[in-house]
């Protein structure tokens, strides 16, 4: 009998994750080297942790005990360390056990678990991240169940168990509470990981915006210099904790810059520091970062460049500030950050390089780009909108913006959330964080870098094949307003900040330039609203006609939101000169008519230079106090065209649609004669028989793609193959006339434009004609691939597919088939799952639909049946993940029901389910 080879270290299994507090523990496997770590561990747990883990006294481990816990097999024996430099906190290990309970190895699945926590790291979510982590072992190991004995006393690791979201069962038995955990992914368990993975996220990115204590590294003497700037600009911000100044050319003793203290090095501050801001060249970060680690700095904002984006061997350096940060529980924004602010009263940080910051306000901010970071803050601050908080990651090396709309979803200071992004690292879970977040806030984004070709410098991710355009339906379906320009993230940012959001797409237009009024109407019927005629109040109205009107359009119930047009008054005894662009009394009455109205109010200007900054102009401080004097006054959104406006209104209009409809969600239907179980079989079966040596997946020939789509009741028409004309007319005779003689050459397949189809044959001599016109024109039927079809109800001509991609996952997509929908651009996409909502939306978002649905009089089609459709194909693929493709290619949707033509379908070996894996920071 031979031994098995051991397995090599494991090196997939180590992670770093972010615990409960918002710290960071690294999870990795023991080795044998790991000895003297576990011997220094243990002498720090308390002896009641050791009963509660070995239940009996247990001061010390023996030599065997030792070399027990640090030699494993990677398979019927693991054990996983969570660590904070180079120092256990916290071990957990399983060994694979019988149905008796004795050690085994090879097939059984069960293994006995048990966990010991450094007390003082108790507490802080590490049990349960190690839970999740060594599950995940075990499920990649065959293990399907968990066995666990736990003292009744020790309340807290019951809890870890029971709270963890798996099928269990729990029985007391001899004093001894056991558990059994099936370790199968459920929603509850996947529940559960997210609410924590949300927690402590937040809280990470929470701690790196409310420092009590704050150190810039590299802050020198000379003015100018980038760590002067971030200074004093944190000075001149108010901040309202304590700031200290580092840099080691700094003379001996005590010394202050800027007002504040100087120091050395970090070890020479008296006191903790949450946030370190580096400002040093790249190649002396390590030794700063080394010495926030050893200080116990919770957080770093690295400003110095020199990494990913310059080469290879920069983003070498980024990997290990990224691994050396961690290794300390620190979390790093940057490097090549433009810094980050938060404006709450108690706060006041201004850690950027931007000497203005906005306001404080309503709205949060993330970029990827510090000039784009410089463009935004200088907009917002210019047309008056105020900031919660901003974070400008430039490399986002660790922090992200997923991290961010975690930590906005709950902030009670933030109502909407503006980002720019050049690119995803984790796109399946920024779509799944940005719905969550846009149930109760918006969330508004303008992706950059849409046609470079290539990831911008600096940003370490996973290619995607999806196109832009797909990614733009995923946004709609997650409910993200996506705008293309910063000039419109601002402007539908200004319009959420000022205003409440749209109740429907009614829109009233009034105002004193009847062109402007008309431009304005028809921009918003090109932007899918409902506008109403325009009032026009003349050139001569004053400021109490636009107060009056306003305050009429806003009390009609048949209007949900007003666009007021305006341009320089004539003809009025108190009219401003035109040439002064400006109009105070105007601004006065808009604002008062538009104050506690619960409608939207949008201003288009023209000729009114200085309007949009009387309007967005900051409420005075006495406007929150009752007053007879002075009315109350609304900060309303204006803009210098007509079209902006309304392009802002528009956009908000439609998350609020997303909004109302997400409050009923649809559902994932099941149908009863799918069979998944025979599917899955199938599936099996095809991808052992078809792979090769070297090559995996495989594309299944039209039979094995009918009878695989037949088990998840689709049927697919059968063709019959017409090598010759007289297999032709057999195949034609056993169908029955009306035929469709078609080619299925690749080069030729799905190609009418090309002549390759041949429709409604009614007898032989017509299959004889097309036979021979289609071999004199094409080629010879053995290139052609000629093959004979049944008619199909007219009806019409769509595509249906689903396709899977490593990062985004399954996405099933729409259409019409034929040239102009392809050169269009015109599909549809939604993830998969689908709902019956998402089925409905896919069928009538496609700008074809009128063609479905009965346009120019003509029959509408089944688009039930459609529908049904592609929730069995989401289904499929949902089940299925070696499912990678699908394709039906046509699907002619009739008046009564419909029919499929063509299908492909590739197997492959499914790609890793990161979301539903235990939770993991990014490694880059």
């Amino acid at each position: 009998m031979t031994t098995p080879a051991p397995r090599p270290y494991p090196v997939h299994w180590e992670a770093d994750v972010v615990l409960r507090d918002g710290g960071i523990a690294h999870i990795r496997p023991i080795g044998p080297g790991d000895a003297q770590r576990l011997v220094d561990f243990y002498e720090q747990v308390s002896d009641e942790s050791k009963y509660y883990r070995f239940f009996a006294p247990y001061p010390r481990l023996s030599d065997r005990d030792v070399h027990r816990f640090t030699h494993h097999d990677y398979d019927d024996r693991v054990g996983l360390a969570a660590t904070i430099g180079d120092e256990f906190i916290a071990t957990v290990r399983y060994d694979r056990i019988d149905a008796e309970g004795r050690p085994a190895s090879g097939d059984a699945y069960r293994a006995e678990v048990a966990f010991l926590v450094q007390d003082s790291h108790q507490g802080r979510g590490v049990a349960s991240a190690l839970l999740e982590h060594i599950g995940a072992v075990a499920r990649e190991r065959g293990i399907l169940r968990f066995i666990a004995e736990v003292l009744p006393a020790n309340r807290k690791m019951v809890k870890v168990f029971t709270d963890a979201g798996y099928t269990q069962q729990r029985s007391f038995t001899d004093g001894v509470v056991h558990l059994e955990l099936d370790l199968e992914p459920t929603e509850a368990s996947v529940q559960v990981m997210r609410a924590r993975e949300h927690r402590a996220e937040a809280r990470s990115v929470q701690r790196l915006l409310t420092p009590r204590s704050v150190a810039v590294i590299g802050a020198s003497r000379r003015p100018g210099g980038v760590g002067r700037t971030l200074l004093r600009n944190l000075v001149a911000g108010g901040f309202t904790g304590r700031v200290h100044a580092v840099n080691r050319s700094f003379p001996e003793g005590e010394s202050t810059l800027d007002g504040v203290r100087a120091h050395r090095d970090v070890a020479g501050i008296p006191e903790p520091v949450d946030l370190a801001i580096i400002a040093v060249p790249a190649e002396n970060v390590p030794a700063a970062v080394a010495a926030c680690g050893e200080h116990g700095v919770q957080g770093l904002v690295v400003v110095t460049a020199g990494y990913a984006e310059s080469g290879p061997e920069g983003r070498e350096r980024q990997r290990e500030l990224v691994r050396q940060a961690r290794s300390y529980g620190m979390r790093v924004i940057g490097p090549n950050a433009f810094g980050i602010v938060n404006t709450a009263a108690g706060v006041r940080l201004n850690a950027s390089l931007s000497p203005e910051v906005p306001a404080t306000g309503r709205l949060g901010l993330f970029t990827q780009s510090g000039a784009i970071g410089i463009a935004l803050l200088s907009g917002l601050h210019r047309r008056g909108a105020g900031l919660s908080s901003f974070v400008s990651a430039g490399n986002r090396a660790d922090v992200s913006g997923n991290d961010l709309l975690q930590f906005w979803q709950d902030d009670p200071d933030t109502d909407a959330v503006l980002m720019y992004l050049e690119s995803f690292g984790n796109p399946r879970k920024f779509t799944r964080l940005a719905k969550r977040t846009a149930a109760s806030k918006p969330v508004v984004v303008v992706k950059g870098a849409l046609h470079s070709g290539t990831t911008p410098a600096g940003h370490a991710v996973s290619p995607t094949r999806i196109p832009d355009s797909t990614v733009s339906a995923l946004f709609r379906q997650a409910g993200v307003i996506r705008v293309d320009t910063v000039t419109e993230l601002l402007d539908v940012g200004l319009l959420l900040s000022f205003q409440p959001i749209p109740r429907g797409g009614r829109v009233a237009i009034l105002g004193n330039s009847d062109s402007l009024g008309l431009l304005t109407y028809d921009a918003a019927l090109t932007a899918g609203l409902r506008p109403t005629a325009p009032l026009d109040l003349t050139t001569s109205a004053g400021p109490a006609d636009f107060r009056t009107a306003l305050t009429a359009a806003l009390a009609d119930d048949g209007s949900d939101a007003v666009v007021v047009t305006a341009i320089p008054r004539v003809g009025c005894e108190d009219a401003p000169d035109p040439e002064s662009g400006d109009d105070p009394a105007l601004a006065r009455a808009l604002r008062a008519a538009a104050a506690g109205s619960g409608k939207p109010v949008v201003v288009a200007h023209l000729a009114l230079e200085t309007m949009a900054d009387r309007l967005g102009a900051p409420l005075p401080e006495a406007a929150s106090e009752a007053s007879v004097a002075e009315p109350a006054q609304a900060r309303v959104p204006a803009y210098p065209a007509a079209d902006r406006a309304v392009r802002a209104l528009a956009e908000a209009v439609e998350y609020a649609r997303w909004r109302q409809a997400a409050e009923t969600p649809g559902r994932v239907p099941q149908f009863t004669d799918i069979e998944e179980s025979a599917a899955a079989a199938d599936v099996a079966r095809l991808l052992d028989a078809g792979e090769t040596e070297g090559e995996q997946g495989v594309v299944l020939d039209e039979a094995a793609a009918a009878a695989l789509l037949g088990r998840y009741g689709i049927t697919v028409r059968s063709a019959l193959p017409a090598p010759g004309i007289g297999a032709a007319l057999a195949a034609a005779g056993r169908l029955g006339y009306p035929v469709a003689l078609k080619t299925t050459a690749p080069h030729l397949r799905h190609r009418a434009d090309l002549g390759g189809v041949r429709l409604d044959l009614a007898d032989e001599g017509d299959l004889r004609r097309a036979y021979e016109e289609l071999t004199a024109r094409l080629g010879k039927p053995e290139e052609l691939l000629l093959v004979v079809q049944a008619m199909a109800p007219r009806g019409v001509d769509t595509v249906v597919r689903a396709t899977v991609d490593p990062a985004v996952g399954a996405v099933l997509s729409f259409g019409l088939a034929g040239a102009p929908s392809e050169l269009l651009g015109d599909t549809s996409h939604r993830l998969v799952p689908a709902t019956d909502r998402d089925a409905a939306e896919l069928v009538r978002s496609i700008k074809a639909a009128p063609l479905l649905f009965g346009w120019r009089g003509s029959e509408p089609v089944d688009t039930a049946a459609l529908e049904e459709l592609l929730l069995r194909v989401s289904l499929l693929v949902d089940d299925l993940p070696e499912v990678v493709a699908v394709d039906l290619e046509p699907v002619v949707v009739a008046a009564r029901g419909l029919t499929v033509l063509g299908a492909s379908v590739r197997l492959d070996r499914p790609p890793a389910r990161t979301d539903l894996g235990p939770r993991a920071l990014s490694s880059f």
